[in-house]
């Protein structure tokens, strides 16, 4: 059993106090903000959080580590024994709540429990606090993307951010292109900042024969098709591939079709536009979010994946195809050819012409599909959660170091 204790403005944690300081060693404290540990909710980041922090804990039973979540969480985020949670208000949902959770709520905690070093990994920071912080600052989409945000939601962000990178004892970002981003539009020292790639999840992997035909009977009629992971949002340029695909139908004059696996939470304006004008919208497949297994099975049972985004951070569905030996049609931008090595076809996300003749390419030579399969293979051992532990791990090392 582990001893759990809520914090708000009523309860003011003596009883808490009183279990930390029982304890007789003098390990580091740790917390960490684990509001994104939500069960059968875990996105990008939160999944970022939950490899890393399941390996860093387990693997330093030295160090007291405490989890900090804004309501009830599940056991299965308990990884080990030096972990306490702590439940604090108010729910962290809004801009508002932020801010009442990361600048009035967290300072407090951490003072009472004499916390040696605070972690973000969603990139939010205290800046009350004077306690030593590092956050994971993913990417900085919302500045140069804003309008896929929510109006409040931008505004915290380009005004929050700047400063969390500012008050951040140490920074970590999942992409090369991530740091330097961060580093010339927030004038970041770029020695205060570590690179700590991301990683795709273990179920992703080859599928035999059978089970791809299964797959492809169960979601496109038997047919081959290309497919894309990930929300529906303006920056990931669906417009230009449904486009791009019209064309690839007309040339190639194949039955293949499109999918587009993730939730529409809303259709941008220019990709309703290019469904409207689709001379081929019937191939077009919306899947619906759909959970890891089934998303497992539809990668690995595509003829490629399609991520021709404006902007990544990182691009987790190019190692994700990888693990299942499917080749990837790429933006030659941003993050994504850094991710991408030599086991994906670049392309210029603005040019229509240049997403179809990479979608020819793949559909008309298996000598290339079978090249790219072998290059991903050897790029994909470059990633994996425990080389991210491991890098997240140093950063925090270096900053437990100077106390």
């Amino acid at each position: 059993m582990y001893k759990v204790f809520k914090y708000n403005k009523i309860f003011d944690c003596h009883a808490c106090l009183g279990f930390f300081k029982s304890k007789e060693n003098n390990n580091l404290r740790i917390a960490v903000n684990t509001r994104l540990l939500i069960k059968n909710k875990l996105e990008g980041v939160g999944w970022f959080i939950h490899e890393t922090l399941r390996l860093i804990t387990v693997q330093h039973p030295e160090h007291e580590f405490y989890f900090l979540f804004d309501r009830d969480y599940d056991n299965d985020f308990i990884f080990s024994d030096n972990i306490t949670p702590i439940i604090i208000e108010p729910q962290s949902r809004h801009p508002f709540l932020y801010y009442l959770w990361f600048e009035k709520s967290i300072p407090a905690v951490l003072k009472k429990l004499k916390i040696n070093l605070f972690l973000s990994p969603d990139g939010y920071l205290s800046l009350r606090s004077k306690i030593p912080s590092i956050n994971v600052i993913h990417d900085l989409n919302f500045e140069h993307h804003p309008n896929d945000y929510p109006f409040a939601e931008r505004k915290y962000y380009r005004f929050f951010f700047p400063r969390y990178a500012q008050k951040a004892s140490r920074i970590a970002t999942v992409s090369e292109f991530s740091k330097s981003d961060i580093i010339k539009k927030y004038n970041i020292d770029q020695n205060k900042i570590s690179v700590v790639y991301s990683a795709a999840k273990k179920i992703f992997k080859p599928l035999n024969e059978a089970d791809q035909n299964q797959t492809r009977n169960k979601y496109s009629n038997g047919h081959s098709y290309f497919i894309y992971v990930g929300s529906i949002q303006a920056r990931k340029n669906l417009s230009t591939l449904i486009k791009a695909f019209d064309r690839f139908k007309t040339d190639s004059l194949s039955d293949t079709k499109l999918l587009l696996a993730g939730s529409v939470k809303w259709m941008p304006r220019a990709l309703k536009s290019a469904l409207q004008k689709s001379a081929f919208k019937s191939d077009i497949i919306f899947t619906g979010r759909l959970n890891d297994i089934e998303l497992h099975k539809l990668v690995a049972s595509a003829k490629a994946l399609m991520l021709i985004s404006n902007f990544e951070g990182f691009g987790v569905p190019i190692l994700e195809a990888y693990f299942c030996d499917v080749p990837v049609i790429t933006s030659n931008r941003t993050s994504m050819p850094e991710v991408a090595g030599k086991g994906s076809l670049l392309i210029d996300p603005d040019s229509i012409q240049s997403v179809t003749e990479a979608m020819l390419q793949l559909y008309q030579n298996e000598e290339l599909r079978n090249k790219l399969v072998i290059y991903a293979r050897l790029h994909r051992e470059k990633f994996s959660w425990q080389l991210t532990a491991d890098k997240l791990w140093d950063c925090i090392e270096l900053e437990l170091k100077k106390q």
